[in-house]
């Protein structure tokens, strides 16, 4: 299985143009946060649990 990797310095604000229709503003949350300062969470949906990591290329990994 493949993993999608995102860069944490690839995140930016929305501006217009990348605003949802209808105008509505998208959470958004600071990865060192979610990690508590760490390299590590994780993430629940449902019963399904994923882990959230940080590389030491400051690129985000989510895994089931």
């Amino acid at each position: 299985m493949k993993h999608n990797q995102f860069s944490v310095s690839d995140a930016q604000p929305a501006t217009d143009e990348n605003e949802p229709p209808g105008g509505h503003d998208l959470p958004c949350h600071d990865a060192i946060a979610l990690t508590d300062g760490g390299t590590l969470a994780l993430i629940t949906l449902g019963d399904q649990t994923y882990r959230l990591r940080i590389t030491r290329a400051q690129k985000l990994i989510l895994t089931k």
